[in-house]
């Protein structure tokens, strides 16, 4: 593209807290799209490994970390500094999304993140048990906030690829295999009204289907987490339990599963570590696939989002929905040399930049399965190539992130008062038309596949013959 649009104005200070992969992958963007006074832009980070870059663009740049003890007294002044509306951009690890969220509200500013991220230690506090741990219980604090103060300033919560831009993949994909099956009726405008359609097309659950191919140049050392984005997100989410929604047409369940006590009721969780539980899954380019089981917050709430429920508030519909993820292979080695040495994590991170990537894609998108047509995986499929000719800093799959963070920040400005929502609860349209020229091709894939196709084989196996698409099918189960 030729020609970037700018989609709008930021009239008071910008603030990024963390600048990792993300934070250096959004920068561009923000610079390319929005109008805004670049001596009100700062960058918060305990790093000064890439404080060049920030020299390099003339954005300020603080070493400090944000804490629950400073929080208040570091971001005021800075969101506040010469007056208009001020928007933070929470890219990093270790901050409370909720108290930052509900402080930029109380002083008038825009937010957005990508995750629901605690506070430093929760991930790894051996006094809390699996389901405190969880991203469900991390998610129930995000709409309590809701709750307790609805409406107000815009506050978009978990929107990344994923959370995040899977949330209007679903919603397209959906509206394409219910035109396919000759579903007529408008789009819907409602929770409601998306559930309703969810359930009368048939639709049993829904995989966020990712298969990352971009490979080093330099093979993985010994001792060293590689990945293509944060090791320390990453490791965080895949020690957390594996969680996942959970359908209603679901006829078994796990030996060690178990139902949360409080909350929605939208999702399980398993006693043992995602990122060492593994599923059958789906994605065009490879085909049949193992994934991880990694908790994610989409997982949740998009489960949530297409509940429909009766006269008496109980579940008549809902989708089963996890994460099944394929990282680079690196990553792979990287979790099984940690697993090896009992879940302790190497003492060195290395994120591969889009400078030391030889080739690859990441094909992210979502596999809704279970209707009419079987399956169909619709999603973007990045190549580093492309990547690298669209917007610097960044890998494939930190493009899918910040291109999503833009359509949100773009989506809270046009949106200005709509208080704390989530992906589910925005225009998939609108989000779309902004992110889609940094996502590569963007497809629809119906596939024949299912969990049990080629099974049983040599050995046998507990498996329901009657119904593909049962979780029984998807877990495998050593």
């Amino acid at each position: 593209m030729t020609h970037w649009p700018v989609h709008g104005e930021i009239t008071g200070p910008i603030v990024m807290i963390g600048f990792g992969s993300i934070g250096k992958g959004t920068l561009p963007l923000i610079e390319r799209h929005f109008k805004f006074d670049k001596a009100r832009m700062v960058v918060i980070d305990p790093e000064d490994k890439d404080a060049a870059i920030l020299k390099k663009h003339g954005v300020r740049f603080i070493q400090e970390a944000v804490t629950k003890a400073n929080y208040r007294d570091l971001l005021r002044p800075l969101l506040t500094a010469g007056g208009g509306q001020g928007f933070c951009v929470n890219l990093s690890v270790d901050t409370s999304s909720v108290d930052i969220m509900e402080f930029c509200r109380e002083i008038g500013c825009f937010y957005i993140d990508t995750v629901a991220e605690p506070w430093a230690g929760f991930y790894f506090d051996a006094s809390k048990g699996p389901a405190e741990r969880s991203n469900y219980q991390l998610r129930e604090a995000v709409l309590a906030a809701r709750r307790r103060n609805p409406g107000g300033v815009t506050a978009v919560s978990c929107c990344g690829a994923n959370p995040g831009m899977v949330s209007w993949f679903v919603k397209q994909a959906l509206v394409n295999v219910a035109t396919d099956l000759g579903i007529a009726g408008e789009i819907p405008t409602s929770k409601d009204g998306w559930a309703a359609l969810m359930q009368k097309t048939g639709v049993k659950g829904i995989h966020i289907a990712e298969r990352d191919t971009q490979r080093s140049k330099n093979p993985k050392p010994p001792g060293v987490f590689v990945n293509t984005w944060s090791v320390e997100g990453f490791v965080s989410e895949g020690l957390q339990p594996a969680e996942l929604g959970w359908g209603t047409h679901e006829t078994w369940m796990p030996a060690n599963a178990r139902m949360h006590e409080t909350g929605c009721g939208a999702a399980i969780y398993l006693l043992q570590p995602g990122a060492n539980t593994r599923v059958r899954s789906w994605c065009p380019t490879p085909g049949a696939q193992y994934g991880f089981l990694v908790t994610h917050n989409e997982a949740i709430s998009i489960a949530d989002y297409f509940t429909v429920r009766d006269s008496a508030g109980q579940a008549a519909y809902r989708p089963t929905c996890h994460y099944a993820y394929h990282p680079a292979n690196d990553a792979v080695l990287s979790l099984h040399e940690m697993f090896g040495a009992a879940g302790r994590k190497q003492e060195t991170n290395h994120i591969l930049d889009e400078h030391e990537i030889v080739d690859g894609i990441d094909e992210l998108g979502v596999l809704l399965y279970g209707h009419g047509k079987n399956a169909y995986w619709y999603g973007s499929q990045l190549s580093i190539e492309e990547t690298r000719e669209l917007c610097p800093y960044q890998n494939a799959t930190g493009m899918q992130v910040s291109s999503a963070v833009l359509a949100g920040m773009v989506w809270a400005l046009e949106n200005p008062d709509r208080g704390i929502v989530e992906a589910d609860d925005m225009d998939y349209k609108r989000c779309l038309e902004v992110q889609v020229p940094y996502l590569g091709p963007v497809i629809g894939r119906y596939t024949d596949w299912t969990p049990l196709q080629g099974r049983p084989g040599f050995f046998p196996e507990d498996i329901d013959q009657n119904d593909p698409w049962q979780f029984r099918n998807i877990l495998v189960r050593d």
